[in-house]
């Protein structure tokens, strides 16, 4: 072998090695804590977020959910209150998936005094079907069951998690499969629901007025301050439209982009092409709920198109939606589009 050849052999195999540890250099892995009703994501040591289930929250959650360097774009609110943040809609509590009226249940707004409402269903975290650990990229498989007040089981929930690491950038993928059992379920036609996130105080738009924010000791402070005061946020729809404008309008995808801690931050929720109602209304506020609805047309359409999604006994409905989480940088347009367009053909 020539000196030429062997140079080109090296340059092959450092290629070859770089491109391996590149694939391997984001190890995602999952601990289980029984007594404490979690299962820690992490990503190279690192929490990336957990998947809780609450007694007091009725229903399972992703929380905290954090940037590649450790921000967290979730609100602590009110399972660990931060100083600064709002304490109101005590309901909405880090990334879920559920509903505001099924067969008439509040599943959505179940909890918002504190304590489990007589009208409110409740999504009971049944099982771990299974953690696949691995390199870039960890599955995560979940059962539930949509119980109304006497525990009567409505729904069957499977829910696949995908958690996905790429360099700076943190994305999670839910495919959840809600299945009726003996009676006919309806998604009857309302703003609350569907799949949410309630993020920090820092990803929230800046508005006029004054707020009430909570203190050092968790508890709402004396002094109001300007609404607009440590907000950074603002929304961006796939179709264009920005900031509380996008609220009751449709698109492919939503971008809330904004600064925490010193770090840009870009998060989106992207919806599937095979999901009822696509594209989806968007039910994102500038207080910081920022949801997907593709289910709740007459609230969004002011009357004039309605959807009353129903089941019957033995069918089933899968919901896909992609959270891309980017550190120290805004996304882009044309990336999320790439983004989005991966996620519509790999499921």
């Amino acid at each position: 072998m020539n000196r030429k050849t062997l140079f080109f052999a090296s340059l092959v195999f450092l290629l070859q090695n770089c491109l391996s540890a590149q694939a391997q250099d984001a190890r995602v892995e999952f601990e289980k804590y029984e007594d404490g009703n979690r299962i820690d994501v992490l990503i190279d040591g690192k929490l990336f977020t957990s998947y809780l289930w609450p007694v007091n929250v009725y229903k399972p959650i992703l929380y905290p959910v954090c940037t590649s360097s450790g921000n967290e774009i979730t609100r602590g609110f009110p399972l660990h209150p931060r100083e600064g943040e709002r304490n109101d809609h005590i309901h909405q509590v880090g990334i879920w998936l559920n509903y505001g009226k099924v067969n008439g249940l509040d599943f959505w707004g179940n909890g918002h005094s504190g304590y489990k409402e007589p009208g409110g269903g409740e999504i009971r975290h049944l099982s771990v079907e299974k953690t696949m650990a691995g390199n870039n990229e960890g599955i995560l498989v979940t059962k539930a069951a949509w119980l109304n007040p006497k525990g009567k089981k409505l729904l069957d929930e499977t829910s696949e998690f995908h958690f996905i690491a790429r360099g700076s950038i943190r994305i999670i993928d839910r495919l959840t499969t809600l299945k009726a059992l003996d009676t006919v379920v309806v998604f009857s036609d309302t703003k609350e629901g569907m799949f949410g996130i309630r993020v920090a105080r820092q990803l929230e738009l800046p508005a006029a007025g004054m707020v009430t924010l909570l203190d050092a000791s968790g508890k709402p402070s004396a002094q109001k301050v300007s609404a607009a005061e440590g907000a950074t946020g603002n929304y961006r729809s796939s179709r264009g439209t920005e900031g509380e404008a996008v609220w009751g309008t449709r698109a492919e995808w939503m971008n809330l982009f904004g600064t925490v801690k010193g770090e840009k931050v870009s998060v989106v929720v992207c919806d599937h092409k095979s999901n009822p109602g696509y594209p989806t209304y968007w039910h994102a506020r500038g207080y910081g709920l920022f949801a997907a609805n593709p289910l709740g047309w007459t609230d969004f359409t002011k009357g004039k198109e309605s959807f009353n999604f129903t089941l019957r006994p033995g069918e089933s409905a899968t919901f896909r939606y992609r959270v891309i989480i980017s550190s120290g940088r805004h996304i882009a347009d044309n990336e999320i589009n790439d983004l989005a367009r991966e996620f519509n053909t790999r499921y």
